[in-house]
């Protein structure tokens, strides 16, 4: 299994879950700042998977731990600016991102895995665009519970944790989402 979250520093573990928390309980009414939250996490997250290829193949950066900082959050950054610009395009690769992200950490890197998220990932964005307050909500929900999940385990001791973090996720998602909705129900 590929683990997005090994490595990571204690402080961004409880920067994660603190964000995770703001986007699974009230991702909906702070929306902008999600969508620029989100994508800076799918950014960093995927340029620290990146990173192993980058360290191999140009040394003078894997020598330099300032590099080794300044790469991820740039990829975050950049991610997070691309994200926050078309609301439409935002959630639909929200959905198709997270999706992707949570079937690699998962299930692994295996080609068929990769295809069949993507289908899914597609299909998600597709159905997120045409419903954009309920995707908006489920979107942020899920991608808080993410976050949460995949932080906790490395923060405390948890054993055998894998076989129930996708219902974990499920369940959070279900969780916020139904707060999300209630409340902001009065909001469009």
């Amino acid at each position: 299994m590929n683990e997005m979250f090994a490595g990571l520093e204690q402080w961004q573990l409880v920067l994660f879950i603190i964000v995770g928390a703001l986007l699974l309980l009230f991702g909906y009414r702070i929306k902008k700042a999600a969508f620029f939250l989100i994508w800076f996490a799918i950014g960093f997250l995927l340029m620290r998977n990146v990173m192993p290829w980058i360290n191999h193949n140009f040394p003078d950066i894997a020598s330099q731990q300032t590099w080794q900082f300044i790469l991820p959050i740039g990829g975050g950054v950049l991610a997070a600016m691309l994200g926050f610009t078309v609301e439409k395009l935002c959630v639909g690769g929200i959905c198709f991102g997270l999706i992707m992200m949570a079937a690699i950490q998962q299930f692994g890197t295996e080609m068929n895995v990769i295809v069949i998220a993507a289908v899914l990932g597609v299909l998600a964005a597709g159905a997120a665009v045409m419903t954009m307050k309920p995707a908006t909500i489920v979107a942020t929900s899920f991608a808080g519970a993410f976050l949460i999940v995949s932080s906790l385990p490395y923060l405390i001791t948890m054993n055998n944790f894998d076989d129930y973090r996708l219902a974990v996720i499920a369940g959070a998602t279900v969780i916020g989402s139904i707060c999300q909705f209630f409340t902001t129900k009065h909001i469009s």
